[in-house]
């Protein structure tokens, strides 16, 4: 946690592409709720750029926010880490102490609020649903958002997971990092065949009309979490939606993870009401 005198006056959200990004609007307006004077953007970086970025940020003790495609890159160059975003091997946190960078992963709190909400669960940590019969989830890419939403799936049980990745490997690898018991699958249909959760963690629908997965391959009964930080629903869930599934398209979980990070820069508790009225 940052100590008061430390708090950062500049934050920014890392990523590529981010000109999208619905957290400049909401922690501005969580900034302003808590009469913060710093300052939240969002800022483009290439990933051969990013390390010299990292670089100029410390000079300036500037924290944030890191989105697709660097948050296991950020994790790599942190001189330390939580004992969470260690074992995710992913970043979306970060500040700086005495000119280190910290890293720190608070898409998994983000995470168990969006599913809890999603599944209609009692409770947002550790859910004990009422059956014998396994939550079964299906996880489309194998990033630092998969990584995440596996240790969030924890807290679900009992629960099965399946995740379908372009690259099979890096799916194993993220499962053998993370320890999570999992099924990897060779193509998205077979993936979502039975799936009673649906979570896409990959870039597709960010833009254009691409989806991650047929609409046709899914359960009729299938709940859908698209974590795309795209304003606007993507082709993929108004499809969905459209087919009679209950979706979210992540922003309660964008918004979670954001009034967590909130809190690491400067140990206040945003206020979550000002941030859902900023982007109506």
């Amino acid at each position: 946690m940052i100590r008061k005198s430390e708090a950062p006056t500049r934050l920014v959200l890392l990523g590529h592409p981010v000109s999208h990004s619905l957290s400049p609007i909401f922690q501005n307006a969580a900034l302003k709720s808590a009469g913060l004077s710093a300052s939240y953007d969002a800022l483009d970086v290439v990933p051969h750029d990013l390390l010299r970025v990292l670089r100029d940020l410390a000079r300036a003790a500037v924290a944030g926010n890191v989105t697709i495609p660097h948050k296991e890159a950020v994790a790599l160059a942190c001189s330390k880490l939580t004992d969470l975003a260690q074992r995710v091997g992913a970043v979306n946190t970060f500040w700086h102490e005495k000119g280190k960078l910290v890293g720190d992963n608070t898409d998994v709190a983000g995470a168990r609020v969006a599913i809890a909400t999603l599944l209609d669960a009692p409770s947002l940590h550790q859910v004990r649903r009422d059956t014998k019969s396994p939550l079964h989830v299906t996880i489309l890419g194998a990033g630092g958002a998969a990584a995440a939403l596996l240790v969030a799936l924890e807290a679900f049980i009992p629960v099965t997971i399946t995740i379908w990745s372009r690259t099979s490997d890096r799916a194993r690898a993220l499962a053998a990092r993370v320890n999570v018991a999992v099924t990897i699958a060779n193509d998205a249909k077979s993936a979502v065949a039975e799936a009673d959760l649906v979570i896409n963690c990959t870039p597709i629908g960010l833009s254009g009309t691409d989806v991650p997965v047929d609409v046709a391959a899914l359960k009729p009964t299938a709940r859908i979490l698209d974590l795309i930080p795209r304003a606007g629903e993507t082709e993929w869930l108004r499809a969905c939606r459209a087919q009679g599934h209950v979706c979210d398209d992540g922003v309660r979980m964008l918004i979670e993870q954001g009034a967590a990070s909130f809190e690491r820069w400067f140990d206040i508790v945003p206020d979550r009401a000002s941030m859902w009225r900023s982007l109506r």
